[in-house]
């Protein structure tokens, strides 16, 4: 049943007529004349001839301007033609000649009024229609809950949340559409689509992409290593910037190339970016992809995680976030629905992962809201589940569709895309500080650049962040292949074991305590020297803990201390002296006695963790080997330590 045929259909339910002819005993009217011009009105409008249909249904009601199932085919062909306010008004003259023959009117009419914002004539015709009897379950269940949306809305005008958004400038936008924002973390780099569409080529989509200097964006400029001339839409940009994943639905049959080819409608593409180059882009393939329409990604800051939109078999509604985790392998697991608390009967749209991996954002016109599309957040809780959607809000949400949403990793600062007057033409990207209530968990990140030690050649390598309480991997990531470069986002109020490894090298190790950090916006810079494996090279391992003058490890050690056990065993001829140091504070012997046993404290886990005793020796040293002067209670500590040296390859 099309469109056009299925309005007229519950327009003639809506009158009391036969879907298959026009009875006049039940007609409103008995003007002969103008039941004649009303019938002929009917066919056309049946057989898609608008204008004509107009036209004769005016002139019925010429005849008799009381005609109520005239005005209802006339509300009916302007709402088709998105004249929602000479519809409206066809529906308030039936409500004053026949009120109580046309339910659906009400609804119909009440559904137009939300959609332009006049919540309170929408709520009085809710209400109103909500009061007839026999009314089609269907639609009473969403006359209801969007009764429930006006409500919200007359309130949220009521409670304006702040918001003054600020165009991004020339750099940014031009006359044409810019749309679907995406940034790192650190706010360096900014990408976003451009609609280039030509009348030869009206799906032309681009990406664009610009870096800040000296606070400011540069002038954008296209990603020639990414662009088509087909369509390339909805990037997500890792937070490490490392990663772009995106949308492209005009290259299913492989026109640019076999790793272009997709699956169905719209697939989910990726892309590495090497040095300053971004590679050639790849199908991320099945089962995230399928015949089906797959966009909009969102890659979480774990480094194993993309949620995005597919309108697959399975879900709630016209399309769905879903999600999907990296396995061990490096394929993708089974995506997985994110359940009826995020997704409903409607549409969801623009899912963002924001980089504390806790907050996510998306727009969706099947909750509660201000009437089109709005925009919410939701949050995860300790057991891994999705809070109750919130909506962020007028003004930010309004009447109209709102979406495009992205929110800086300190959580301060969102972007989104708007055609609101004062713009450069078409969509702008704009950005806006974000009023407290609707901002993520408060994170930073440490950035920095991996090396060998000796050469200062950049290298690849991968990094594992845990947190030390839990013992859980939070963020599984590499360095850049070309430049050895790495970014790592950190929730605050935590403490973290950082390890970086690569074959060949010993591995790197290093801890952070973010507990009463304030200053979110000024990060952690760190270089990762790796020293090749070679007799006689030390690492101190500073994951190891002991409570104070004890020798029994701590649990937070476990994971440090598998971290060189599975060192250990990829590298199976190296023998190691495990030594263990103190500060200058109290007893010498003491604290050699101390150092000798939290040393042995190590010795005894490897060896419980079938390490041989042949390949181990340990060593107390006291504070006979400081790393820095005992002056400071800072130096104290760097003092206390655990190290292990590579006595024979």
């Amino acid at each position: 049943m099309n469109l056009k045929f299925c309005s007229l259909f519950i327009l003639l339910l809506a009158a009391g007529v036969s879907e298959s002819q026009v009875d006049k005993k039940q007609l409103s009217s008995t003007n002969s004349k103008a039941i004649k011009l009303y019938e002929k009105a009917v066919d056309l409008y049946e057989n898609r001839k608008d204008a004509e249909s107009q036209a004769e249904v005016l002139k019925a009601l010429d005849k008799d301007p009381s005609f109520s199932e005239a005005h209802l085919l006339l509300a009916t062909i302007y709402t088709d033609a998105k004249q929602s306010d000479k519809a409206i008004e066809e529906y308030k003259k039936i409500f004053e000649e026949n009120f109580r023959s046309f339910p659906n009117a009400y609804s119909n009419c009440a559904t137009l009024e939300l959609h332009l914002g006049r919540y309170t004539d929408a709520k009085s015709h809710y209400e109103k229609f909500l009061l007839f009897e026999r009314i089609i379950p269907d639609a009473k269940e969403n006359a209801e809950a969007n009764l429930q949306s006006c409500n919200f809305a007359i309130e949220a005008l009521k409670h304006p949340v702040p918001f003054e958004p600020v165009n991004m400038g020339e750099a940014i936008n031009t006359p044409k559409a810019e749309y679907f924002p995406a940034v790192t973390a650190d706010d360096q780099q900014f990408l976003f689509t451009r609609n280039n569409r030509t009348e030869q080529n009206p799906l032309q989509e681009d990406f664009y992409a610009s870096k800040k200097v000296e606070g400011k964006w540069t002038p954008a400029q296209p990603l020639s290593e990414i662009n088509t001339p087909a369509n390339e839409g909805a990037p997500c940009l890792s937070a490490d910037g490392k990663y772009l994943f995106f949308c492209s639905c005009q290259e299913m049959d492989g026109s640019y190339g076999p790793d272009r080819k997709g699956y169905g409608s719209c697939d989910i593409f990726c892309s590495l970016k090497i040095g300053d180059r971004w590679t050639k882009p790849v199908n991320i393939g099945s089962p995230v992809n399928s015949k089906y329409w797959e966009s909009q990604p969102s890659f979480s800051s774990d480094g194993k995680t993309l949620y995005f939109l597919s309108n697959r078999p399975g879900g709630y509604g016209d399309a769905d976030i879903w999600m999907s985790v990296l396995n061990e392998d490096g394929s993708w697991g089974k995506p997985v629905n994110l359940g009826p608390k995020i997704n409903t009967k409607g549409k969801e749209e623009s899912v963002y992962i924001h980089p504390d991996n806790q907050t996510l954002y998306f727009a969706s016109d099947g909750h509660i809201g201000m009437g089109g599309m709005d925009l919410y957040v939701s949050r995860r809780d300790e057991k891994g589940e999705w809070g109750t959607p919130v909506n962020l809000g007028y003004p930010i949400n309004t009447f109209g569709d709102e979406n495009s949403l992205l929110v800086s990793a300190p959580g301060i600062l969102a972007y989104f895309a708007s055609n609101r007057p004062g713009g450069f033409g078409d969509l702008d990207l704009y950005q806006f500080d974000l009023y407290d209530g609707a901002q993520p968990g408060k994170i930073t990140y440490v950035k920095g650049k991996v090396y060998d030690s000796k050469s200062k050649r950049p290298l690849n390598a991968s990094f594992e962040l845990i947190d030390l309480q839990t013992a859980k991997t939070i963020v599984e990531s590499e360095s850049n292949t070309g430049n050895g470069e790495f970014l790592l986002t950190l929730p605050v109020n935590k403490d973290y074991a950082l390890n970086v490894s690569r074959s060949g090298y010993v591995f790197y190790s290093e801890n952070f305590s973010l507990k009463g950090i304030t200053d979110v916006l000024k990060p952690f810079m760190m270089d990762v020297p790796m020293q090749p494996i070679d007799t006689g090279v030390t690492v101190e391992l500073k994951n190891i803990f002991f409570e104070t003058n004890q020798f029994d490890l701590k649990d937070e050690s476990k994971t440090e201390l598998q971290k060189l056990v599975s060192f250990l065993n990829l590298n199976k001829t190296l023998k190691i002296e495990i030594s263990g140091h103190t500060d200058n504070t109290g007893d010498k012997k003491s604290n050699l006695l101390l150092s000798k046993n939290r040393a042995k404290a190590v010795y005894d886990y490897l060896v419980n963790n079938s390490v041989s005793e042949n390949r181990l020796s340990y060593k107390g040293y006291g504070d006979s080997r400081p790393k820095a002067p005992n002056d400071t209670p800072g130096n104290r500590s760097k003092n206390r330590r655990t190290e292990f040296k590579i006595t024979s390859k």
